[in-house]
């Protein structure tokens, strides 16, 4: 993306003139007229596969028994790690966008050929830290499950399920905040490894985790709209979501002028 407008942007003046995110989401909705049909299609395909990847595990694996729950997260580790080259070809779709370039369905698979290997080892990572820090909610997990005819047993087993889970919940939003960059980055700079995109996306959002907070938090009404609507309305709010988050990393970039490179 760096060989599109991001290259004029790196080479401003630092202004620290940062839009709000009611002007970033006003510019993603502007990006976005005439691709709904694109982003969405792009959305319904990674929903696809990865929903009927996982529900193939799910149906073939016995969460009941030690040997099999290992099995499944395994294989979900893996399925997850995989993610990343759809998660970096998301990436290269939004920023194209609002660039202004013509888009396609087709950029979703871009994550295959640019860099894959270090799309795989930033999502390994990210997903590595979100196992571990889920471990105990898994093992309580794995408790209640085998415990089923035992109401007492399951009950006692509640409160630390719920603890648990608003541990690997806290997690997860650290690390969305912290690596929310790294694969715009990995588009506009290429060149760098796995490791420096992911130290480059937490340098720049130093002193900005709680604009991007912000910004996930006024989606939250959009996205019960989703939940009502049977997910009908999610088409249209993770599209939106997303070209809002790219708008955030151009926004970004070209109020902290080198401090990515």
């Amino acid at each position: 993306m760096r060989r599109y407008k991001l290259r004029v942007s790196l080479n401003l003046p630092k202004m620290n003139q940062f839009k709000s995110s009611s002007e970033l989401k006003a510019s993603a909705r502007e990006h976005l007229l005439g691709h709904y049909g694109t982003t969405i299609g792009a959305f319904m395909i990674v929903v696809a596969i990865m929903g009927a990847v996982t529900l193939a595990v799910s149906l073939l694996v016995d969460l009941s028994t030690i040997p099999g729950t290992i099995i499944y997260y395994a294989i979900m580790f893996l399925v997850s790690i995989l993610t990343g080259l759809f998660s970096s070809g998301s990436a290269y779709l939004y920023l194209k966008l609002i660039c202004g370039r013509p888009v396609s369905v087709g950029d979703l698979f871009y994550g295959f050929q640019l860099c894959p290997d270090k799309a795989i080892v930033i999502q390994a990572w990210i997903t590595l830290v979100t196992y571990l820090s889920s471990l105990p909610q898994i093992i309580i997990n794995y408790l209640m499950l085998a415990n089923m005819n035992h109401v007492n047993k399951v009950m006692n087993l509640m409160l630390p399920y719920a603890l648990s889970m608003i541990l690997s919940g806290a997690v997860s939003v650290m690390l969305s905040l912290f690596y929310a960059q790294t694969y715009f980055l990995l588009h506009d700079f290429p060149q760098y490894t796995a490791r420096e995109l992911l130290q480059k996306s937490r340098r720049l959002m130093v002193h900005h985790k709680g604009r991007l907070f912000y910004l996930y938090v006024s989606f939250l009404p959009l996205m019960l709209l989703g939940l009502l609507s049977w997910g009908l309305a999610l088409l249209w709010v993770i599209p939106y979501m997303a070209a809002t988050e790219a708008e955030f990393f151009l926004d970004l970039i070209k109020n902290n002028a080198g401090a990515a490179v």
